[in-house]
Order: structure tokens, then sequence, then C-alpha cells
């Protein structure tokens, strides 16, 4: 897996001060993306255990609540694959940091057999999360007003909540 940036004090994607990793590669393609270089799965630098052990290091502070995954798009089959041992090691170095997702697919195409993004580790990607910001970006719904996203088909779902209960279940602050 290749991603384009880390952001190691970020306040735009995700509640209080959060480190953002941008990964590479997506096969959505949204129509104005504000990042459509990241559509390329070998755009910017090659994730490695080097950069592991530096986000590691980068959650440590008190302040910093959690790591949002964003990008290009964390969804793609590879990329998950790359991520799950990832997340598993940051959960359990930091059990209290939220992890957040954005995701250009929809919760239902990641949880439905046969769809692109769905693979044997989704559901454990998932189960790890605490937010899922999903959807494709739409033009036509943008809306600047928006917390945490650009369209307003987006959703931000409550993982947990939405796993207890069976149904989606909207974040709330």
């Amino acid at each position: 897996m290749y991603y384009g940036e880390i952001k190691n004090c970020d306040i735009a994607n995700g509640p209080g001060v959060r480190v953002s990793l941008f990964v590479s590669g997506c096969t959505n393609h949204c129509e104005n993306c504000f990042q459509p270089q990241t559509w390329d799965f070998h755009f910017g630098k090659e994730f490695t255990a080097e950069t592991e052990e530096y986000i590691i290091e980068l959650l440590k502070p008190a302040y910093i609540k959690g790591i949002t995954i964003l990008g290009g798009e964390p969804f793609e089959p590879q990329n998950q694959h790359a991520l799950l041992p990832f997340v598993k090691k940051v959960r359990e170095t930091y059990p209290t940091k939220t992890v957040w997702f954005f995701s250009g697919f929809t919760y239902e195409e990641l949880t439905s057999d046969g769809t692109h993004p769905r693979c044997e580790v989704t559901d454990e990607l998932l189960a790890l999360g605490d937010v899922l910001v999903d959807g494709r970006y739409v033009e036509k719904l943008r809306n600047i007003s928006l917390r945490f996203r650009g369209s307003e088909n987006q959703r931000l779902i409550d993982l947990k909540k939405t796993r207890e209960c069976g149904e989606i279940t909207l974040w709330d602050e």
C-alpha cells in the first residue's frame, strides 16, 4: 500500500486533534474529487513498518484524540489488507483513542456480499472503527456547512452503535 500524506495535527477530519493517514488508490473517481492524485495506487510513498511506527509515535500525546484514515480509498480491498494489522496495532497501543474511516463506498456496499470493496477482512476492519463517514462525494450535493463531510449524501455512522442495534445509527457528538 502507498500513502499520499500523514497529517499530525488535523482538526478537519474528526473531532479533536487527530493524526490523519491519506492512503493511495481509489476506483470511485468522484467528480471534482479534492485529491484526484490519490486515485493512483502508487501515489506518494510506500507504507512500511517505519511508517507505522512513525504514526504510532504521532498518536502518543494525550491531546491527540485518535486517527482518521481516508484517501484515496481505505476500503479498496488491497488497502484493507494492509490497514488491518496496522489498525489492530493502533487499537492495542491506544485503546481509548478513536478510529475514524472515510470511504466513498457506502456502509451497505462494505457489508454486502458480492460488492467490489467487500473482502475477507472488511468486517474485522470495520469492527476496529468508531465512525465511518460513508458515500461518494457528489458535486451537486456539495454543502460546505456540513461537519466532517463534503456532500449531503454522506453519513457519519457510529459503528459501535450500528453493530449493537443491527441498524445504521448516525454518530452524534
